[in-house]
C-alpha cells in the first residue's frame, strides 16, 4: 500500500507535488515538532490527501465520498453555503484576502486542518468561497487523515506518521497503526459537532451544540448509544443523514421523531338552531434521537 500522502494523481495535482509536500508533512511531525505550515491551498490538500486509502479500503472510501464530510464547505444542492456567512453578519469580511484563521471560525470544524496552514491559505480559501470557485472548494474535505490522525487523540498530539484505528492491528503494510479508544467514543464526533462556545476567535461563535445535548440531556436520561452507534452502524462511513437525499432524510426523521396523532370530531350545539363542527387533535412526538433536533 502506498502512503496515504503520495498518490499518483489527485484531482489534477501532480504526483511530485503531492509526494514532496506529504513527505515534508510526515517528517516534520515524526518526532512531535511543529510542522512546516502549508503556504497554499495546493499544499494543504496534499498534506491531507487520503486518496490512496482507497486501494485497500474501497468500500469505506466510496461511502465517505457520498458523505457530507467529503464536502464540508458545500451545502445542499452543490451550493457553497459558507459564502453567506462571509458576505453578511458578524463574520462578514470585505474581501477574501481579509480572512484569517482567527476571524473566520467556521474553519475550526469545517476544515480543521487549516491549523497547519498560514493565514494566506485561509484568505485563499475565503476568496474561492466568495468567488463561487466550486472546483477548488470541492477539493477541501474532512479526509481519512483528519479523523484517523488529526482528531484521533485529545490528550496530547497525534503522531504524524501514524494512522489511528479502533483495534490493535499490525502495521498496515509498513504504515504505522496505533489503537485509539477515542474512535469509538462520542467525544470523537463531539470535537466538531460541539459544545461551544468558541471563545478563542475574534468574534466568538456558538454554533453546533449537538454533543452538548447528547452529553447533558440524552445520557443523563438513560441513553446508551454513541454517535457512532447510530450514524456509523457496521462502520458505515457514509454517516447519514445526507440532507440532499430528501426521502432518506424524511424516513430517518420519522424513525427518530415518531409522531402519534389522535383525533375526535364532534358537533357543538350551544343552542337549538346552531351547530358548530369541532375537532380535538392530540399529538405526541417522542424523540428517540441521541441529541437535540435540529442541531449540528
Amino acid at each position: 500500500m502506498k502512503s496515504p500522502h503520495s498518490l499518483d494523481i489527485h484531482a489534477g495535482w501532480p504526483v511530485g507535488l503531492l509526494t514532496a509536500v506529504s513527505l515534508l508533512f510526515i517528517g516534520s511531525f515524526a518526532h512531535g515538532e511543529t510542522p512546516t505550515q502549508a503556504s497554499s491551498v495546493a499544499e494543504l490538500i496534499a498534506m491531507f490527501d487520503s486518496s490512496s486509502c482507497r486501494e485497500c479500503h474501497e468500500q469505506i472510501y466510496e461511502q465517505w465520498e457520498k458523505s457530507h464530510h467529503a464536502r464540508p464547505l458545500m451545502g445542499m444542492d452543490d451550493w457553497i453555503f459558507m459564502a453567506s456567512y462571509l458576505k453578511r453578519g458578524p463574520l462578514a469580511i470585505r474581501t477574501g484576502e481579509k480572512a484569517t484563521k482567527v476571524n473566520f471560525p467556521c474553519f475550526k470544524c469545517h476544515l480543521p486542518q487549516i491549523k497547519h496552514a498560514t493565514d494566506e491559505v485561509a484568505a485563499e480559501i475565503a476568496d474561492a468561497i466568495l468567488k463561487d470557485d466550486k472546483p477548488t472548494v470541492r477539493k477541501l474535505n474532512i479526509s481519512c487523515l483528519v479523523c484517523h490522525n488529526e482528531k484521533a487523540v485529545v490528550h496530547g498530539r497525534p503522531e504524524r506518521n501514524v494512522v489511528y484505528g479502533n483495534k490493535d492491528i499490525p502495521d498496515h503494510q509498513g504504515y504505522p497503526v496505533k489503537k485509539s479508544p477515542l474512535l469509538k467514543n462520542s467525544l470523537m464526533c463531539g470535537q466538531c459537532h460541539g459544545l461551544g462556545p468558541n471563545l478563542e476567535f475574534e468574534t466568538p461563535v456558538q454554533c453546533a451544540t449537538l454533543y452538548g445535548s447528547h452529553l447533558h440531556a440524552y445520557i443523563p436520561s438513560g441513553g446508551a448509544q454513541t454517535c457512532q452507534g447510530c450514524h456509523m452502524k457496521n462502520a458505515d462511513h457514509y454517516m447519514p443523514p445526507d440532507f440532499n437525499r430528501r426521502d432518506e432524510l424524511s424516513a430517518r426523521l420519522r424513525e427518530s421523531l415518531p409522531m402519534e396523532v389522535q383525533t375526535l370530531a364532534y358537533t357543538f350545539q350551544p343552542v337549538e338552531d346552531k351547530l358548530f363542527p369541532m375537532v380535538v387533535v392530540k399529538t405526541k412526538i417522542t424523540s428517540k434521537a441521541g441529541h437535540r433536533i435540529p442541531d449540528g
